[in-house]
């Protein structure tokens, strides 16, 4: 029986558990319907969850119809608690948004699309309650279309031949057949191309027969790998405080009492329970595509990969509030954090901090609704009664312009020098991490080390001690001693480089921001658009609902937008609300009042360094943050720009011709100009030991390795270029026929490189076409860049290496990679040589065997 793991979100008071409940009632799980404003719904089995009339922990139950076996996750709607949603995300296989008929494409379902695509979680479209006055079956379908994606396709009444329109394989399938297979459709929507939209009310079973029938016959279960793999997704207790560890077997199979290990930690798995509601069944063994909860496992964590899978990315949802928690009933501080960092394996965004030195408790938050439950929850579980402060704004901070920084620790016996470049990115990057040191100058063991300690935590700014963020930081430069330096020593200069770096730099402090939606009678919008820019926020042009409401939607400052939804209730006398999600972070309007109000002191701040430890005459001794640079033992990456570049030496290089006068036309521009190399890097993805199955690692070794940019020789090509104009895949087709003869005669290793940086959540992909390897590059990564990537890799086999491209800044960076360029002009006469040949020696063995 075919095995999907299926998920339920939905913007709050859509009808999430509602659909769940008829689900499982059509699937025979249920024999009676329960609904959530009566308190008896079968998921909502918490008594938090009971009392508030909403989903707070995700569920889950398993289920069967028309030969598919279902694991159905039952995912919280609201957005205090969408963290949990995103959590359970990782683990789908597919999806059902719920979108209310009444109200539409809200706030929080944007934010739940952007996630389902950030996951790439083939999805369903649920459109309910449209057994409610005033919905508008065919004006909701165009907002779909309009505000999701224009994919959105009413399965109700589809037709073959407007899906055949998506594939040209399937239109030639439904020329032939006059129908589109199920498999078909299938493949379609497995890849996210289009987005079937079903139509119903699932309080009266109406239309969830028809999603069910969708479900089981446009799914299919994914190709799992035959070596073990797991993802954890949840961790939570039982009635009898059991912890367990609920995950999903992503390959092979998982046994029970099998020893699992993870980071410094091995641990078996005492019991395997597969749960529907609260009920569970023991499983000896469960194979792939099984979501199962783990008993025995004690330091596991949501989003940990387990045998040959790695840990998830890191949440896109992130607290915007933090709290100090003080417990009530004189009971120890400590004490209490002590007993809530439980809480904080199960919910690791509320961020949970101990400050010693006041002796206090903080917790980030999403909002007010999580704050009563996290109360409630604390009281039930401990019996302790705490109260929260008015809490303030989770801010971050980055920088404005690039900037080096130095980091060096040397006590007596101890050694370490780091120096890093900091680079401003773009809004929501979050830090990434790369070097450009050669491995001649620092090794890889000591890049590894470096590179852990930058991954490792939270690094605070200068302006408030926030984190910082929006950061691209590489790796310049380190040294480290033959006998003097241990691991910790990095790890001291690492973090030194960072606040050094930031001191220097020109920071700027970012604060989150809420988009919103608002409806509200039509003679308050003029109020509204006040307050709104009141508030230093934007609008979009006031809407009409159907209903005869205004809708405003826009965004603002977290800062200044608190307390707002209690206003719009009280000036509108209950007849407005308020929906609002996180829209990022942009750069603080009031930054010196917030700092000032903050007073954060960096050189107070002693748990965070900003200078340096040398050492002179058997003692070290600190050194300033500002006068770090005087005293470093490497030189400085020079960050001044470089004089331009005359264009007739540009123009000398970009045509190319023999390698040796390009090597001396390299030299004479580097002693002039400086190295114009972009990053001559090792980049991440060679210091990461799990990236295993690289290209060069499934090819054989050969000695000579020839690399093609597959775009740029079409496109320089005449008889390639003529074609592409009107088919692209057949001018690609063409070129791959002809690097297939040309590798089978000249017997190198070839690799064609072509661009897919553009293709949204495109994960890259390489294929053996024949006797030939094809590389699609990543979203982001270009073809050159690749060939920038392999071209490094391949200098330390010491073979030879070819690179065959017109692009005159590409060349350049090859050849200090020490391999050679073929102009696409030489490749072609090459390539026509070896075609001709190969004919002449065809036409012999015919006349031969005539």
């Amino acid at each position: 029986m075919k095995q999907i793991t299926l998920g339920v979100v939905a913007h709050v008071d859509a009808g999430k558990t509602t659909l769940s409940e008829a689900m499982l009632y059509r699937c025979g799980v249920i024999r009676r319907l329960g609904r959530v404003d009566h308190g008896d719904a079968f998921f909502d089995t918490d008594a938090i969850e009971r009392d508030r009339g909403i989903t707070v922990f995700s569920k889950q139950a398993v289920m069967e119809y028309g030969g598919c076996r279902m694991t159905l996750i039952d995912t919280p709607g609201h957005v205090d608690f969408s963290a949990e949603a995103e959590r359970c995300l990782s683990v789908l296989d597919y999806a059902v948004l719920i979108i209310s008929g009444p109200s539409g494409v809200q706030g929080h379902t944007h934010t739940l699309w952007q996630l389902l695509r950030r996951y790439r979680v083939p999805t369903l479209i649920f459109i309910n309650k449209m057994d409610t006055a005033g919905t508008d079956r065919a004006a909701l379908l165009r907002q779909l279309q309009s505000e999701l994606d224009e994919n959105c396709l009413d399965f109700t009444v589809h037709d073959d031949e407007q899906l055949a329109l998506y594939d040209e394989a399937m239109m030639e399938r439904y020329l032939e057949t006059g129908e589109i297979a199920d498999e078909d459709v299938a493949a379609l929507i497995a890849k996210r191309e289009i987005f079937p939209c079903f139509f119903g009310a699932a309080l009266h079973l109406d239309g969830v027969d028809a999603l069910l029938d969708g479900l089981a016959r446009y799914t299919r279960e994914p190709d799992w790998p035959q070596e073990f793999s797991a993802r954890v997704f949840k961790i939570a207790r039982d009635n009898q405080g059991a912890r367990l560890t609920f995950l999903k077997v992503t390959g092979g199979e998982l046994k029970v009492k099998t020893l699992l290990k993870g980071d410094g930690w091995e641990e078996k798995a005492d019991q395997l329970r597969e749960y529907t509601g609260t009920r569970f069944t023991l499983l000896q063994s469960a194979p792939a595509g099984t979501v199962c909860a783990v008993t025995g496992l004690s330091k596991t964590m949501p989003g940990d990969g387990l045998g040959a899978s790695v840990a998830g990315e890191k949440p896109v949802l992130q607290p915007v509030l933090e709290y100090r928690l003080q417990p009530e009933d004189g009971c120890d501080v400590q004490t209490a954090f002590s007993q809530l960092r439980q809480l904080e394996e199960e919910d690791p965004q509320l961020h949970l901090l101990w400050n010693a030195r006041l002796r206090e408790i903080h917790v980030q938050l999403m909002g007010e609704v999580q704050m009563e439950i996290l109360q409630r929850k604390i009281l039930d579980r401990f019996g302790l009664r705490v109260r929260f402060d008015e809490g303030s704004i989770v801010y971050k901070e980055t920088i404005e312009a690039p900037v080096v920084g130095v980091g060096h620790y040397e006590p007596l016996r101890h050694y370490a020098e780091v120096q890093l470049l900091l680079e401003p990115m773009e809004p929501g990057s979050g830090l990434q991490f790369d070097t450009m040191c050669s491995e001649d100058v620092l090794a890889r063991n000591w890049q590894r080390l470096i590179f852990t300690h930058l991954a490792e935590r939270e690094h605070p700014g200068v302006l408030t001690g926030a984190p910082i963020t929006d950061l691209r930081i590489t790796l310049v430069a380190g040294r480290a001693h033959e006998k003097h330096t241990e691991g910790g020593d990095f790890r001291q200069a690492t973090y030194r480089a960072v606040r050094q770096g930031l001191r220097k730099a020109r920071s700027v402090l970012l604060e989150p921001w809420y988009c919103f939606r608002l409806e509200l009678p039509p003679e308050m919008v003029g109020r509204a658009m006040t307050d709104i820019q009141r508030m230093q926020g934007s609008f979009d042009p006031p809407e009409t609902a159907d209903s005869g409401m205004a809708i405003l939607r826009g965004s603002a400052p977290v800062r200044l937008m608190r307390g707002y939804p209690r206003e719009v209730t009280n000036y509108t006398r209950g007849r407005g609300r308020i929906s609002c999600c996180l829209d990022g972070y942009r750069p603080c309007s009031d930054q010196a009042a917030v700092v000032q109000a903050v007073g954060y002191d960096p050189e107070r701040d002693l748990d965070h360094p900003t200078g340096s430890v040398f050492c002179a005459h058997g003692a070290g001794f600190e050194v300033k943050w500002d006068e770090v640079d005087g005293y470093a033992h490497l030189p400085l990456l020079d960050l001044r720009p470089k004089p331009a570049v005359p264009e007739k030496i540009v123009r000398a290089v970009a045509p190319g011709g023999a390698p040796e006068l390009e090597k001396e036309l390299l030299s004479i521009f580097e002693r002039t100009y400086g190295a114009i190399r972009r990053r001559d890097v090792l980049p991440m993805m060679a210091l990461r030991s799990e990236h295993k199955r690289e290209l060069l690692q499934q090819m054989e070794p050969a000695d000579e390795y020839l690399l093609v940019d597959g775009y740029n020789i079409i496109f320089a090509w005449d008889e390639l270029k003529h074609v592409a104009r009107d088919n692209l895949d057949a001018a690609r087709h063409m070129l791959m026929n002809f690097l297939c003869n040309y590798q089978g005669y000249r017997g190198c290793a070839l690799i064609l490189v072509f661009d897919a940086y553009r293709v949204m959540q495109n994960q890259g992909a390489v294929e053996k076409y024949h006797n030939i390897y094809i590389v699609y590059t990543k979203e982001a990564e270009t073809a050159d860049q690749y060939i920038e990537r392999v071209t490094y890799e391949l200098r330390s086999r010491r073979r030879r290496v070819r690179v065959a491209t017109s692009d005159s800044l590409e060349q350049l960076i090859i050849l200090g990679h020490n391999a050679e360029r073929v102009p696409a002009e030489r490749f072609h006469d090459e390539v026509m040589a070896v075609q001709q040949e190969i004919a002449h020696i065809l036409e012999e063995n015919n006349r031969k065997n005539g």
